[in-house]
């Protein structure tokens, strides 16, 4: 039992660690991911979801190592998930309903990378993995009231159901305004970059490049995109964005299209200025900047960071012909407004260079419209190799596997409204001792924090090189958290739609301080899609202001009046994402909602919204405990650290004891209010539908009834999920694929059995 010294040295502790981890600027070590964070995103307010490559974990799962995990928000602990398939370098992106889907991966492997040792890839029986590059693998996002264990709460894994048309390992993947997903490209298998020396057949490289594009719920056959062949060998993980007009844009190697979806007719845009190549491996960080109704919505995309290596440089599908760790990254950043609306043309206009040359860079957009970037090297590339050109032996290479060196350590933020000249700072942000090179991840948090993790440029885990496989997650606090007051607000909508009527927000008077009309004035309403980050990239991330009008009220209460996503599901395409408010610059904690109507098809649209006019109160003021403004520095203290320099450890024992009741109290009351809705999609397969450790069946048919989306239903609607209760009512059946009912990745040749998805 403790004592009272014990208990008051506690509290000192336990509070004196909760002041550093909200210190503005800092970057705080948290907690052990299970798995390396090769994959992040964002299931709820409550979870994040984290892949790795298949490889020797020490985490173990149902015999084998885990390459799966979930990572709580609130306790920064992770638990272990079971994946049946190889999910190295895959892609992913969010759904309508907001349930996530990840595309392609590797072939099965086992121990230092080995090809898997049944059917030449087919499965692996040391991992226990079976080949990923076909896989599209869905997971409906529980939280902590649900039972994780659950196959609700499971990733589905299951080749024999959901299976792309083809082979795809760094593959782009992009969500339309209908709320599927175009996939893009990609390796067929393994490789530094994506050609052969020489070049002799650029489309499909001797069957090693995958040059086709295909939809997920699929459209048709799978196509030749032209781009793909064009920009041979650096277009794996290609940058794409969709447009209002419905087109995308697509960047790789040093080329730039318009292409459309629907046609697909490419439109050529203006080359790369200064050569230098953004898409993997050299891995520069890009993002689209915040759509504002002060931009008019007009999507620009920046670019910053790369390398300009020569072409001979970057070699083939075994190594790259230099020395890339010597080569240093690019600093260059260039924005592209790919659709003006004043008629202009295209063109890319140089911007403030970086603070630094970075490769593997990694733009994370914050709810006050800046931009951070972090993890990455000054010299190099992504990738590992154990040789290159000049390189022969392993034992010679400096930095292990590794083709990058000169970790970052210090992040910067990116403000694109200030002046040209003045737009990148590291002032007062904290810096890490922990490299975070190639496979390492950032990703937004509820909290407006930013979890950084990952790092493994290795080829299996290795815990003794000079960049060894990662598994410690970290907190980076932007420097909005010096404010002693944090906005808090009520009425948060479920769901929101492609125009409409208007809907209200409560902002309290002890959520702001200062007079209320100047707070009202300089308050911003946002949507962040933080999307599946990967390999220095965030799939599907994007910012959008929504418009909004407000009352001050004799209360001192601000009403926000709110409008609707603007009528172009081209904007925001439907799905998942973090509400905010946004105070001089100070955000809340976010809030998920849904927008669209849950369901893969043309989203029903309305009228723009049409705002009241706002109303002031010259007499309004709030109660908040000091400014409420941003500061660009990291030395101002938070709140926390102010009531802990000025009470006792005693009184923080008390506070973190009411907090934990608080919390265990809110829990049962959001298990008690949960509710289970008829599910549309049964969890069942008919005959035998996955993928199992086991000895072959004569089952060779391709399952496809209408439990193939089974995962997709949102079986969950506790508090902290806020998510849409609406299903995708269609079965997805891809009969242009040619695998038809006689393809079974996992046949008899396979040595697996069918049942349910799970391992048995």
């Amino acid at each position: 039992m403790f004592t009272s010294v014990a208990w008051l040295a506690f509290g000192l502790a336990a509070s004196s660690k909760l002041a550093a981890a909200q210190r503005a600027g800092s970057i705080v070590q948290v907690g052990n991911t299970q798995v390396s964070a090769m994959m992040m995103f964002l299931g709820n307010e409550e979870k994040v979801y984290i892949l790795d490559k298949t490889e020797g974990n020490a985490a173990q799962i149902d015999g084998h190592p885990a390459w799966g995990a979930a990572w709580d928000v609130n306790t920064h602990t992770a638990q272990t998930m079971e994946i049946l398939t190889n999910t190295f370098c895959a892609s992913g992106m969010h759904l309508p309903n907001g349930s996530y889907a990840t595309f392609g991966g590797n072939s099965a492997i086992g121990p230092l990378g080995s090809t898997g040792n049944v059917n030449s890839g087919a499965y692996d029986t040391t991992y226990e993995d079976y080949d990923g590059r076909k896989s599209i693998r869905i997971l409906n996002p529980c939280t902590s009231a649900d039972d994780m264990s659950s196959a609700q709460c499971q990733w589905y894994d299951n080749a024999t159901v959901l299976s792309m048309q083809k082979m795809r390992w760094y593959s782009a993947a992009e969500a339309l305004g209908d709320g599927s997903i175009a996939l893009i490209g990609g390796f067929v298998s393994g490789g530094y970059i994506n050609r052969n020396t020489p070049n002799t057949d650029p489309e499909y490289e001797g069957g090693a490049a995958e040059p086709t594009y295909e939809f997920f719920p699929s459209k048709g056959a799978a196509t030749v995109m032209n781009f793909m062949i064009t920009t041979s060998g650096l277009n794996s993980y290609a940058h794409t964005y969709l447009m209002p007009s419905g087109n995308m844009l697509i960047q790789a190697n040093i080329s730039t299209i318009l292409w459309n979806p629907n046609t697909n007719v490419e439109t050529p845009l203006p080359n790369m200025p200064g050569g230098v190549a953004r898409v993997y491996p050299a891995s520069g960080a890009v993002a689209m900047l915040p759509l504002t109704p002060a931009n008019n919505y007009t999507p620009t995309v920046i670019f910053c960071g790369g390398s300009d290596m020569p072409d001979e440089y970057w070699g083939n599908y075994s190594f790259p012909n230099y020395n890339t760790w010597t080569y240093p990254a690019s600093k260059d950043c260039q924005r592209l407004t790919p659709e003006p609306t004043d008629g202009s043309s295209p063109v890319y206009v140089a911007d403030d260079d970086m603070l630094e040359g970075r490769t593997m860079g990694q733009f994370i957009i914050l709810p006050d419209g800046t931009l951070l970037v972090v993890n990455g090297g000054t010299n190099g590339t992504a990738g590992y190799a154990q040789a290159t050109g000049q390189t022969a032996l392993y034992g010679d290479m400096p930095y292990g596997e590794s083709l990058a060196s000169g970790p970052v350590e210090t992040p910067a933020i990116y403000n694109p409204n200030l002046p040209a000249g003045s737009r990148w700072s590291n002032a007062g942000l904290g810096s890490t001792n922990i490299a975070r090179l190639y496979h390492s991840s950032a990703l937004l948090m509820p909290d407006a924090s930013v979890m950084i993790a990952g790092s493994n440029p290795n080829i299996d885990v290795n815990l003794t090189t000079v960049f060894p496989t990662t598994y410690t997650a970290e907190i980076f606090y932007p420097p909005y958290f010096s404010a002693s007051t944090r906005p808090t607000f009520s009425g948060a909508p479920q769901t929101l739609s492609y125009g409409g009527s208007s809907f209200d927000l409560t902002v309290p008077s002890n959520a702001y301080s200062g007079s209320g009309n100047a707070a009202a004035a300089n308050t911003t309403v946002v949507l962040i899609r933080g999307g599946f980050t990967t390999h220095a990239m965030n799939m599907g991330q994007r910012y959008l202001q929504l418009n909004n009008t407000y009352t001050v009220n004799s209360n001192n209460s601000i009403t926000l009046h709110v409008a609707q996503v603007p009528p172009n599901p081209n904007l925001f395409t439907p799905g998942p994402a973090l509400l905010f408010v946004v105070i001089d610059g100070i955000p809340s904690n976010g809030t998920m909602v849904i927008v669209g109507n849950g369901q893969v098809g043309t989203q029903p649209t309305q009228a723009a919204t049409v705002l009241p006019a706002s109303a002031q109160n010259p007499s309004a003021s709030g109660s908040g405990s000091g400014s409420s403004s941003s500061s660009n520095s990291a030395s101002g203290s938070t709140h926390t650290g102010t009531i802990i320099g000025a009470v006792i450890g005693a009184i923080a024992v008390i506070g973190i004891l009411g907090a934990l009741f608080g919390i265990f109290v809110a829990r049962r009351r959001r298990a008690a209010s949960r509710q289970h809705p008829a599910a549309a999609y049964a969890m069942r397969a008919t005959g035998n539908g996955g993928a199992s450790r086991g000895g072959a069946t004569n089952d060779r048919a391709r399952h496809s009834d209408s439990s193939a989306f089974v995962p997709l239903q949102q079986d969950n609607s506790s508090n902290a999920w806020n998510a849409s209760s609406t299903n995708l009512h269609s079965p997805y059946r891809d009969t242009y694929g040619g695998e038809g009912a006689d393809y079974d990745p996992y046949s008899q040749d396979g040595g697996v059995q069918h049942h349910n998805g799970q391992r048995s």
